[in-house]
């Protein structure tokens, strides 16, 4: 039995759109919506056909399975925006890097999950994934430390979204926004903090500032370069 070819979906030849026919651009924007609305479990062939009033063969014309149609999508988000310009220093290189993934992160929550297991094969994803190496390979010409390097970078990226994201779904969830819901807590959290047992959770609480998200990232980006630079630089 031959096995499946997993590369296929890039290197299979697509037949030509049928006239006034969805072609595999217009479904693969129609999955992205859904993804983006409702989460990537609300996407199948099936919805996906639907939502453009198509039959679902005409889908498995250009796309064999959900797994194809999955590839698809999230190489068309790496497409989304223009490769970054040669960076004047590798920590301004490896910066770019970040934040353009954070920024594609946010804008497409079901995509983290897609980006913590094998690499995207598709031309944008590879375009990308060289970009982002060359950034890298200018703190360091060791290909392999190079990566692991814009691994480190690439996973606070992740952490830090993870994270955001998570916010973003406890509001939705809950209907609260943050000020709301610490402003429902916060008759607890007096009577916790009275009992004298948390110092310095008491000091952070009355003494510390709400930073904001981006500057949060930015901070904890320049710690991760900061520790780059002085385990690698030079």
């Amino acid at each position: 039995m031959t096995e499946p070819d997993p590369a296929s979906v890039w290197t299979r030849p697509r037949p030509e759109p049928r006239r006034r026919a969805p072609g595999v651009e217009q479904f693969v924007a129609a999955a992205l919506a859904v993804a983006d609305a409702e989460g990537l479990a609300a996407v199948s062939m099936r919805r996906v056909a639907g939502d453009l009033g198509s039959g679902t063969a005409s889908l498995y014309r250009y796309i064999t399975n959900r797994d194809e149609l999955v590839d698809l999508m999230v190489d068309a988000v790496q497409g989304e925006n223009p490769l970054p310009e040669s960076a004047p220093d590798w920590r301004a290189g490896l910066a770019a890097v970040a934040h353009a993934l954070r920024a594609t992160l946010l804008r497409h929550p079901w995509l983290a999950g897609e980006m913590t297991g094998r690499p995207s094969l598709g031309p944008n994803s590879l375009r990308r994934s060289e970009a982002a190496l060359r950034a890298a390979v200018a703190l360091t010409p060791d290909i392999t430390l190079a990566s692991q390097a814009l691994g480190t970078v690439q996973s606070y990226v992740l952490g830090s979204v993870a994270a955001q994201l998570a916010d973003r779904l406890a509001e939705q969830r809950t209907g609260l926004t943050e000020r709301q819901w610490q402003h429902s807590v916060g008759p607890y959290i007096t009577r916790v903090l009275a009992a004298g047992e948390h110092p310095l959770l008491a000091r952070r609480v009355h003494e510390g500032e709400d930073v904001d998200p981006d500057a949060g990232f930015a901070f904890g980006l320049d710690c991760v370069l900061d520790g780059l630079a002085a385990r690698l630089a030079g």
